[in-house]
């Protein structure tokens, strides 16, 4: 496995490899992570990632300092699943001094996290426009955990026409059904004990709703329902998979998606309803 830490080395690794699959990071990996590089692989591509911790994407009150780093550990996991090359830039090579250009975002980024994080996606555009650039990767994987984080990518690549196919790769979760996270690593005992009954809650409201129950009043009561597990619902919403857009009726394709403030962590899960 080659380590690039400049850009000289990191164009020096890329014309040793053919066409790759990217897998982008900000580090701390699990499971999740190295699905993407399997999925890679699976394609028939060179694995490829990188660990960032992007700063562009985080707020001025969030958790860009205690953001969780473990570069040996998660060197040595990439390592193990066959990664063939880790782009691990700095933030003066990412974001010189005298850079002018950064990327803007609308249409899916518009509510939800880009609601509750104004300017997080902006950041989320920029630096993967930039990586897509070093990387030169055939396509790029992300994990569907982040579902709209998926879509304010694919979008910005079908606007900017880049030459990236943008491959989601379904959630990994642990044994009781928790989205598996970086963040994770926050909850407390008790927290970690409670946090899988945001997935059972939307499981629960997605059958429903699949059965013909109204989705305001059957999403009203899963709201009601996290509360009294101890989270703090940021939103919990149905709505049209690829745009983002909230949806009263049930239609095709759709998606279940919701951040919940449980302790220090936000969680955040969604789901394919119907």
């Amino acid at each position: 496995m080659i380590i690039a830490r400049t850009l000289a080395e990191l164009a020096a690794a890329r014309a040793t490899l053919g066409a790759t699959g990217f897998a982008p990071t900000m580090g701390a990996l699990h499971e999740g992570h190295i699905a993407l590089i399997g999925a890679a692989k699976a394609a028939g591509l060179a694995p490829v990632a990188s660990i960032f911790v992007n700063p562009t994407q985080f707020g001025p009150n969030e958790d860009f300092a205690r953001y969780p780093r473990d570069e040996a550990g998660d060197l040595a996991k990439l390592k193990e699943a066959g990664c063939a090359l880790v782009w691990l830039p700095s933030v003066e090579s990412m974001y010189p001094a005298d850079a002018a250009t950064s990327i803007q975002v609308a249409g899916p980024s518009r509510l939800w996290e880009g609601a509750e994080r104004p300017g997080h996606f902006n950041g989320v555009a920029t630096v993967v426009a930039k990586l897509f650039g070093q990387m030169q990767p055939e396509a790029a994987f992300f994990g569907e955990k982040d579902w709209q984080q998926v879509q304010v990518v694919r979008r910005m690549v079908e606007d900017l026409c880049l030459p990236v196919r943008i491959v989601p790769v379904p959630t990994v979760r642990e044994a009781d059904g928790l989205a598996k996270s970086s963040r994770n690593r926050y909850l407390s005992t008790l927290e970690r004990a409670t946090a899988p009954q945001l997935y059972a809650v939307m499981r629960d409201a997605a059958r429903r709703i699949e059965a013909g129950d109204g989705v305001e009043t059957t999403l009203a009561a899963a709201r009601e329902t996290l509360t009294g597990h101890g989270m703090v619902p940021d939103y919990l919403a149905l709505v049209q998979a690829e745009s983002l857009e909230p949806i009263t009726a049930l239609q095709s394709p759709a998606r279940l998606i919701a951040a919940a403030r449980l302790g220090p962590v936000r969680l955040l899960d969604n789901l394919p309803v119907g």
